[in-house]
């Protein structure tokens, strides 16, 4: 192999493993998100932090340990980030729609999980799904099941 090939061959490695370590963790991701739902009303609920627990539990099929993990983590992200466009980008370039539009349901579930849905978790849910590029028929039906779910019809 000539010193030419050696050093391109290197400097792709290096750029895998660059991309590699920068990529964000799907359930990272999906848990932050949801966790800035949770969040958007200023109260954290225990009923809501549960329906959270179980979604990821079942979701990324996690034991407990992992589950509280990923919970820790997510927090602190979710307290500590400026913006959440990489946790955005990273769901939005490494899903298909429909897994989108789940996570959007999964949001809706955690805004009706208190048993109200309050104008700032609905604005939050609003921005983000406009960033996961979920349209806006999509976002209403899921809101729409997640309230009647809620309300028992």
């Amino acid at each position: 192999m000539t010193m030419m090939a050696s050093l391109k061959r290197w400097i792709n490695d290096v750029a895998q493993q660059e991309d590699a370590s920068s990529r964000v963790d799907l359930s990272l991701a999906t848990a932050v998100l949801l966790c800035e739902v949770i969040r958007a009303d200023y109260r954290l609920d225990d009923s809501e932090i549960h329906l959270m627990r179980s979604q990821l539990k079942e979701q990324f099929e996690l034991e407990d340990e992992a589950l509280d993990e990923l919970m820790t983590l997510a927090r602190e992200e979710a307290e500590g980030a400026v913006d959440h466009h990489r946790f955005v980008r990273e769901l939005r370039d490494r899903t298909g729609y429909q897994d989108r539009v789940a996570l959007v349901q999964q949001m809706w579930a955690l805004a009706f999980a208190d048993g109200e849905k309050d104008a700032l978790e609905e604005h939050r849910i609003r921005a983000l799904a406009e960033l996961l590029h979920v349209s806006h028929s999509d976002f209403v039906r899921t809101r729409i099941v997640e309230q009647n779910r809620a309300e028992g019809v």
